[in-house]
């Protein structure tokens, strides 16, 4: 069965759906959430959770403490910040992480950022603004702008600590966030090098829907409903959220994509309070803009520093890192993982390369420890 005909089965329904509920489901936004108790209100000013609650264990070979700081807009991004045991006074080597697209820095994020800092890295892995622990109002609105900007506001963050070489920073995005990782390093030319695992171009699935399937009627109609919706937003005084997309429980659901998200989302694997992917919807408006705001034009412009894009053989969503690969410029790889579907290489440490991913950056970012 080739990707077209998996599409058509998993997904061909709702890409004929007009509902909000539907809508959003056509944007590709797949799995995203609203915390309707844990994230609603959530101010920058607000108390940091300071107990263990991420969804994997904590090292002993790394020191870890909550940290904060702010984009250029304003908003105080909430972040994890892992620094080795034994960096000695050493300038090291840095790495600002965020995804996956709706999840938060206790999640997979978080996960890369602490093993990446055992291997001798400093990492921060940060909450997007309007989601998790930090800032911004109103909750759970993703925006290709800002959350592109949340990857150089975490350079910035990483650049002023005294334990990094700031000329020897790299990302990696994993998921949605590797797209916006990608849209970073193009303009922000202090990174250095780029990993993206998982990745997703969320202003291209959301503009056209997966496998570039959707028809410009079908597009404009999608378009006419969320602009309606913005009256009601209006009307009301604040955006409201669209209706649910993972589904409380599979009872009913056969989509092999739905399932294989709530298998991390939904279960103890990878629930957490705070993330969006675990709770509900994002506001009913949000694709909005990532159907305007391409958001890897200009790709290319990464070069000459080093891209490599790393995706599973299974994923649904692999045919955009091999498009990113093809759009790139050298020096750029294309790693696929065998056996791996896209959720896999959030958290499944025998999928996840980590040893070739620290090889990279260990090349790229002069660091010989890997």
């Amino acid at each position: 069965m080739n990707r077209r005909e998996r599409n058509s089965r998993g997904s061909a329904q709702v890409e004929l759906a007009v509902s909000r509920r539907q809508a959003l489901q056509l944007t590709g936004l797949g799995v995203a959430a609203l915390g309707l108790t844990a994230a609603l209100d959530t101010p920058a000013e607000a108390h940091l959770t300071e107990a263990w609650d991420k969804k994997y264990p904590r090292s002993t070979k790394v020191d870890h403490r909550k940290v904060r700081f702010k984009n250029r807009y304003g908003i105080t991004l909430a972040a994890d910040l892992y620094l080795p045991k034994d960096r000695a006074g050493q300038k090291l080597p840095a790495l600002a992480i965020s995804g996956p697209f709706g999840a938060v820095k206790e999640q997979s994020s978080g996960l890369y950022a602490q093993t990446m800092a055992e291997r001798g890295y400093v990492t921060v892995a940060f909450d997007p603004s309007y989601t998790g622990e930090s800032g911004g109002e109103p909750r759970n609105v993703p925006s290709p702008d800002i959350n592109t900007e949340d990857f150089s506001a975490a350079v910035d963050f990483l650049g002023l600590q005294p334990s990094v070489d700031r000329e020897r920073i790299g990302i990696i995005g994993i998921c949605g966030f590797g797209g916006m990782g990608l849209s970073a390093a193009a303009v922000d030319k202090r990174i250095k090098a780029v990993v993206t695992t998982s990745m997703y171009d969320m202003s291209r699935v959301m503009a056209n829907g997966y496998y570039d399937s959707r028809t410009k009627e079908q597009r404009t109609q999608m378009l006419e409903e969320i602009s309606r919706r913005r009256w009601a937003d209006a009307e009301r005084g604040s955006p409201a959220p669209g209706a649910r997309i993972l589904p409380e429980t599979l009872e009913g659901i056969t989509d092999p994509v739905t399932r294989m998200y709530f298998d991390y989302y939904r279960t103890p694997r990878g629930f957490h309070p705070r993330s969006p992917n675990s709770n509900g919807a994002w506001t009913a408006t949000a694709p909005m803009s990532f159907m305007n705001l391409p958001l890897l034009t200009y790709i290319a412009e990464i070069s000459p520093r080093p891209l490599l894009l790393i995706a599973g053989d299974k994923a649904h969503s692999r045919y955009f890192s091999e498009d990113a690969y093809k759009a790139a410029a050298q020096p750029r790889e294309l790693m696929i993982i065998n056996d791996a579907n896209h959720v896999d290489l959030y958290d499944r440490q025998d999928k996840i390369p980590f040893g070739r991913i620290a090889e990279f950056f260990g090349k790229n970012l002069r660091h010989e420890r890997t």
